[in-house]
Order: C-alpha cells, then structure tokens, then sequence
C-alpha cells in the first residue's frame, strides 16, 4: 500500500539530506492502516512537486511524543533537543489529541532518491 503525507519544508529537507529516518504522528485513523513494508510518499507542503517515496521499515507505537523521543536518538527525528521536537510536535498536535490517541513513530528508509527535486 501506498499512502500520502505532508511535510513542511524543514522536516522534508531532513528526510532529503538523510537526517531525519523517523516520523512521529499521531496515531489515528489514516496512521492505523500503516503497515511494515507500505510506501509513503512525501511532498514537501509549500510545494508538492517535491516529494520523497520512502519505505516504511519499523512502527513504533507510544502513549506521548515524550515517551517516543526518549527511546531513540533525538538524531533520528531530525532534531537537537527533545525540548525542540516537543515544541514542533505541539505546534500540529495538541496534548489532548496525544493523550487521546496515543502516538506511532515511523521509520522508513527513502527508496527513490531521484524523486527529489
């Protein structure tokens, strides 16, 4: 399976340079149908002629962003600080919708470089 997301232009040139291999969501109902193997297809949301095909290698589910951070290298979520990443999250996310649903991480692997423009 295929799916679509969006991405601002700073996380999707992360995932561009190699330095961002794990997106964190919130884990509703698109997020649920993601399995081990499917695609996903980025497109950078100011532009959506840029995108990034990637591979989804690993599904990492949390309770909180918070939770999620702490298990892995700040490094693969693109960020300097877990205080940084929380304050990003929070921005999309509220705290009520995290606490709600709970969270997925999602590592992928980029599968078409020369889909990047």
């Amino acid at each position: 399976m295929k799916y679509h997301m969006r991405l601002a232009q700073n996380p999707f040139m992360k995932i561009k340079k190699g330095s961002k291999i794990i997106e964190a969501r919130i884990f509703d109902e698109k997020r649920q149908l993601i399995n081990i193997g499917d695609f996903i297809e980025f497109a950078q949301s100011d532009d959506s002629t840029k995108t990034i095909l990637t591979k989804v290698k690993a599904l990492y589910r949390y309770k909180t962003f918070d939770e999620l951070f702490s298990n892995f290298p700040i490094s693969y979520f693109g960020g300097n600080s877990k205080k940084e990443l929380l304050d990003e999250i929070h921005q999309f996310y509220s705290i009520k919708e995290e606490r709600k649903m709970g969270i997925i991480g999602i590592k992928f692997e980029i599968v078409n470089k020369k889909s990047i423009q």
